[in-house]
């Protein structure tokens, strides 16, 4: 008998966020339409939410990962600001064709499609993972989810409270 609990992992560019390239900045950051009521209906649902991001701007020297710590942080405020709350982030600063040395990695367990992190986030948050779903926009999140032996669903723009709706009829 299981007693874990939910989850529902996030992917950030292009699902809580607007994907503007690389966003690493207050000035970059765009909550994708819904962002907020959709996590709050989580939320409410019993599902803890964590986000798994890939974050290869690290490894390509564009910003540094304190940096990129401070903008998860900033979109953690930003959501629990509209009461939806965040139980965990995870993020990946490594890329096999990174130009910052520490960053470089052939193929880092961490990075999706690979695993690492929902497997990570399971292990330290006792979270069910029969019970547990991803949303992601790339196909590397859907393989991500795959590997990690939870459904995949595919967010392609739009309202994320919507789709949400809609993904669970609640």
């Amino acid at each position: 008998m299981s007693t874990g609990v939910p989850a529902v992992f996030l992917d950030r560019d292009g699902v809580l966020i607007e994907d503007t390239g690389y966003p690493h900045l207050e000035s970059h950051l765009r909550m994708t339409p819904g962002a907020a009521e959709a996590v709050r209906r989580l939320n409410r649902l019993g599902y803890l939410c964590v986000i798994v991001t890939n974050q290869s701007g690290v490894a390509r020297g564009l910003f540094t990962e304190a940096q990129m710590h401070a903008f998860n942080d900033l979109i953690v405020r930003k959501l629990a600001a509209a009461g939806g709350r965040i139980g965990a982030v995870y993020a990946c600063p490594f890329h096999a064709e990174g130009s910052v040395e520490a960053y470089i990695h052939p193929d880092h367990p961490d990075r999706k499609p690979n695993p690492g992190m929902l497997m990570r986030a399971a292990a330290e948050h006792h979270i069910d993972m029969a019970k547990s779903f991803m949303i992601g926009d790339q196909p590397s999140d859907m393989e991500a989810a795959r590997r990690a032996g939870v459904p995949g669903f595919r967010f392609e723009g739009g309202d994320l409270d919507d789709f949400v709706k809609d993904l669970l009829g609640a």
